[in-house]
Parts: structure tokens; sequence; C-alpha cells
């Protein structure tokens, strides 16, 4: 029993003094180690997690990671190939592929972000100067698409412009040529993303105000529009009205041709019963209609025109 216990006291005193003297050292799944041997590397990275063993004072690890690491850039102004000069603001996913050369060239991460930034910086220059701003904005002719369709899209003057290259194109270009120089420091860049684009002060305003004057624009198309259909409807209503104006005299005037033609029978069968009493009456109408107080007559007394007051004044 106690030599039991002196057995695993002196493994444990051995795995201490392993650990203290550095002949153990241990990397997880999320690293990879690098031995220097006097500041000089001595074989291969070690990738397998695990207990590793290496010779104490003379021999030192170096851990890097394994997984993907992110490399966030300042925002660059960069003009554009039709000289619109706007900020640019890049992002890119790195991770470290060959330890060695990693170590040897960059030292650390504070190094590899330094030298990310020249890679990544130069690349994105290169490619925003050489495309048009609309390039960098969109990815495709869908809004010229969407016109052509029909739909009512307001959009800047840089926007309605025809593209044969698009946003992702463009970071798909900036990674292709950022990743011919990222190798040699041991880098390998999975891709680029561009996180933000716009313009510098003195056009963000020049901007805005063309932004403005095209929704007056489209204002103003909207209310001629409006008032073009106004004028079309009232055209209508117009015509319509007059239409049923137009029916509604014509029926009013065949209505009032038959009672007038319905009057004419009433009084020519009153008047064809009796003739003289129709000449009496015409002639009763006749005086009212000339004679008043204020009229003078002078006839002779065999007038026909007093025939009826003869008879009266005889009776």
């Amino acid at each position: 029993m106690k030599l039991a216990i002196k057995v695993i006291a002196g493994i444990i005193v051995l795995v201490v003094l392993s650990l203290v003297t550095g002949l153990v050292y241990t990397v997880n799944e999320t690293q990879q180690v690098v031995i220097t041997q006097f500041g000089r590397p001595i074989g291969k990275p070690i990738t397998t997690a695990g207990l590793h063993f290496k010779k104490p004072f003379i021999q030192q690890t170096h851990y890097f990671e394994k997984r993907i690491l992110e490399w966030d850039g300042d925002p660059n102004q960069i003009p554009t190939k039709d000289k619109k000069y706007i900020w640019i603001d890049t992002t890119a996913r790195w991770k470290i592929a060959n330890a060695l050369l990693f170590l040897q060239s960059v030292h650390n991460e504070i190094g590899a972000q330094a030298r990310l930034d020249d890679i990544l910086n130069s690349a994105t220059r290169d490619i925003i100067t050489s495309n048009p701003l609309v390039a960098t904005v969109r990815n495709s002719n869908q809004i010229l698409e969407k016109q052509e369709e029909g739909e009512d899209i307001i959009v800047t003057e840089e926007a309605v412009e025809k593209i044969s290259t698009g946003r992702q194109a463009v970071e798909r270009a900036i990674l292709k040529r950022a990743r011919k120089l990222a190798p040699q420091y041991g880098i390998e860049l999975v891709d680029v993303r561009i996180k933000r684009v716009n313009y510098v002060q003195e056009v963000r305003n020049k901007v805005y105000e063309r932004m403005i004057a095209e929704r007056k624009r489209a204002a103003e198309r909207y209310r001629s529009e409006g008032q073009g259909r106004k004028a079309e409807i009232d055209g209508q209503r117009e015509k319509e009205m007059k239409l049923i104006t137009s029916e509604a005299y014509r029926t009013s005037q065949g209505v009032k041709g038959k009672a007038d033609a319905e009057t004419v029978n009433i009084y020519a069968g009153a008047y064809g019963a009796d003739p003289e009493f129709y000449s009496f009456q015409k002639t009763l109408e006749t005086y009212g209609k000339t004679v008043d107080k204020n009229t003078t007559l002078i006839m002779t007394t065999d007038s026909d025109y007093y025939k009826y007051m003869q008879n009266i004044q005889g009776e």
C-alpha cells in the first residue's frame, strides 16, 4: 500500500516537473504550434490536438489560431473610374494557412493585421478606381428591368446606369488580387466584403440636391398624369351629360309634341262641333289682346270687328 502511494506520488512529481521544465505542452482543437530552438523553427507546425513533448529550456512553443480570424480596415477615400470620390469601408476573413511561414514573416497576429492593411487597402484602391461608382453600389440591372416592366421607381442618375459588373464582382476582384500577396506571409484570405459606401462630404450635398430634384420631377409627372386623367374624366362626364341631356330633350319634345297634337285634336273636335262658337271665342280673345283702357278705336258701325257687340246691343 505504501509502495503504491509512493509510485503515484512519484508520477505526480514527474508530471509537475515536466510541466514546470517545459517538457510537456498541450495543443487544443483551435490551435497550432510551432517549436523553435534558440529562436530557429524546428520541424513542421503541430496541428494535432493533445499532449506533446519538447526539449525543456532550449525549445519554446508558439501558439497560433487555426480558426478563421477577422480583419476590419479603416474607411478610405477613393476616387472611382467616373471621378466620384467615395468612402469605402471593407472587412475580410482570413486564417493562418502556414504557421511556420507566418511566424517567420509577421511573427504574430498584430503583424499580420498590419500586412493585411497594406494588402487589402491596395487591392481595394486598385479595383475601385477601375470601376464606376454604380458597380460598387449595385449587384445587377434589376432596377432597369423593373422600369421596363412599367413599375414606378425613383432612383438617382447613377442607379439607372446599366452595369456589366456589380458589387459582388468587385468584391471578388479585390479578393483575387489580395490573394496573390497574402500567401507569402502564411495567410489565406477567405473572403472580402464591402461594408459601407458613402460619398465624401463635398459631394454628398450635391447628391442630395439631385435626389430632391428627381423627386420633384417625379411629383410633377404624377401631378401632370393626374391632371390628364382628370381632364379625361371631365371630358367623359361632359360627353355623357350632353348625351343624357340631348336624350331627355328629345324625349321631352316628343312628349310635348304628342300633347300639342292631342290639344289640337281636342280643340279641333270642340270647335268643329260649333264653328260659330269658335268664331265668337276667338273674337273675344282678340278684344282682350287689342283693346284696353288706353286704346282708342275709330271705326264704322258696320265693321265686322263689332258685329258681336252690335248683336248684344240689338238684343
